[in-house]
């Protein structure tokens, strides 16, 4: 259903059983997927692609230029999967052409009130971002990630899948896979044990993860002696691998 007081560009394409509430406006080159429920004065402009069941509410902006002054007007987009929940007053921007061209989030997240994702942020599946978390430009977002409210992540860090950060955290390097995350600035606080054991991780692959945090954070080897170190126990611990990769494409260095 599709309110009479909504604005819909005749260019809109929308899939089955989409709806749209009183207020709201569509632009021209936005894609909705099936079964998607956009409500009451949401704006969604821009090259924006949206998938399928997802729920908008009222008051978010969804593909509007990006907040950079670089931004000259190029053809961006802002892509989002399927079953997301977005809660009202969020803000999404297009990508720029100096990075991948495009804002993108997977399927299956749980994104709270006032959340901002910046341009060319990357986010995976299943996270779950509390009120007013916020992502500057080109952030990585890996699954399972858990942002506490008012978290803040400075332009092109990276946290990796299973990670969590406390209310108030401000990450201005890359959190690893699995880690805990609170302070401004954000400093490590072992792993994230009880999201891994809700996540079906094993006793002893818990103990194979603590391990591992203890060798990069506790043992005071250097970190490319950390990694070496683990690099021997992959193969008797895959859970390890992850950690490994990320350590491996990290740019700014990881939260200490």
């Amino acid at each position: 259903m599709i309110h009479s007081t909504a604005i819909i560009h005749p260019g809109a394409q929308f899939g089955a059983n989409v709806t749209v509430g009183a207020y709201s406006i569509v632009g021209e080159h936005v894609e909705v997927g099936d079964n998607t429920v956009i409500g009451p004065h949401v704006v969604i402009s821009g090259r924006t692609r949206i998938g399928s069941d997802n729920r908008i509410y009222q008051f978010c902006s969804l593909g509007e230029p990006p907040q950079d002054k670089k931004h000259g007007g190029e053809p961006t987009c802002l892509e989002i999967g399927d079953r997301n929940t977005i809660r009202e007053f969020c803000t999404f921007n297009l990508g720029t052409a100096l990075d991948a061209g495009v804002t993108r989030m997977g399927d299956d997240n749980w994104i709270m009130a006032y959340v901002h994702i910046a341009h060319d942020c990357q986010v995976g599946n299943r996270t779950v971002f509390a009120n007013n978390a916020q992502l500057a430009g080109h952030v990585h977002i890996g699954d399972w990630v858990v942002l506490g409210g008012f978290s803040g992540v400075h332009q092109f860090c990276r946290v990796g899948a299973h990670a969590m950060t406390a209310a108030g955290a401000v990450v201005v390097q890359d959190v690893p896979p699995y880690v805990m995350a609170a302070g401004n600035t954000a400093s490590p606080y072992g792993i994230n044990a009880e999201g891994l054991k809700r996540r079906g991780f094993s006793p002893e692959a818990l103990l194979t993860l603590k391990r591992a945090y203890r060798t990069i954070y506790k043992s005071g080897l250097m970190l490319d002696e950390a990694r070496a170190r683990l690099q021997e126990e992959v193969v008797a611990h895959p859970e390890i691998q992850p950690l490994l990769d990320f350590l491996a494409v990290s740019k700014r260095g990881i939260i200490r």
